[in-house]
């Protein structure tokens, strides 16, 4: 008898679990409560367009992912969000093929010839598998050339990682599957010092906009979304 009831406690327990396991690309009520707002739908580009309106085929929903094709492609730009953000927690989860390399680009206006060159770009990459030598500012969840990531916690390529960045008044973290890997303020001395010593030196527009566009990057594709949120701070 303490077998059976053991059992069935175990299949209420199991079926429980089951029930309230969140799906993907949906809100909670205690979400919605909160303020956050859905971005991708799962079936849809609603919500999204090719940054500058520009004619692309590299963009497309299957199996509830939002994907950048990395074949048969002839034309090839940045997604980015319709609406601009200021201060924000966004969360989205994504997974790179091997050898692939792309970004978040956030507080992206478009005023120049790609999106990274206003805003800041929250590295996603293989990081183990990619052909070209990295160095530690261009490891997943860097905030590219400018910080390195504090920790090497990014999953296989083929894998799905969880990824938060939190923008308010200029303080930006970058967080990878729970941990917080970057943490800088924009405008400081330190930043223009950082900004200096970069890339980035020369390209006056890069991290100046206080709002802008979420751009999800073309790098020649191979990297797929979903569970796209963010709640206004």
């Amino acid at each position: 008898m303490k077998t059976v009831l053991f059992f069935s406690a175990a299949i209420i327990v199991m079926s429980f679990m089951t029930n309230n396991k969140q799906k993907d690309n949906e809100l909670t009520e205690k979400e919605k409560k909160e303020g956050w707002k859905l971005l991708f739908d799962g079936t849809t580009m609603n919500g999204w367009r090719i940054y500058q309106n520009k004619k692309v085929d590299d963009w497309d929903v299957k199996n509830g992912e939002l994907y950048c094709k990395a074949e048969g492609v002839t034309k090839r730009a940045d997604l980015i969000t319709n609406d601009m953000y200021e201060n924000f927690e966004l969360q989205i989860d994504w997974k790179i093929a091997p050898k692939e390399n792309s970004g978040i680009i956030y507080m992206v206006t478009e005023d120049n010839g790609a999106t990274y060159e206003s805003g800041p770009e929250y590295q996603l990459i293989d990081d183990i598998g990619y052909p070209g030598k990295l160095s530690d500012k261009q490891l997943s969840g860097a905030n590219y050339d400018m910080n390195a990531p504090s920790a090497k916690v990014a999953k296989p390529a083929g894998e799905f990682n969880h990824t938060k960045i939190v923008i308010n008044k200029g303080h930006v973290e970058h967080w990878l599957n729970g941990t917080k890997v970057v943490d800088y303020q924009l405008w400081t001395p330190e930043w223009e010092q950082t900004k200096a010593n970069s890339k980035w030196k020369d390209v006056k527009t890069y991290g100046m906009s206080k709002s802008g566009h979420i751009a999800l990057q073309d790098h020649g594709g191979g990297i797929a979304f979903k569970n796209i949120k963010l709640k206004p701070l």
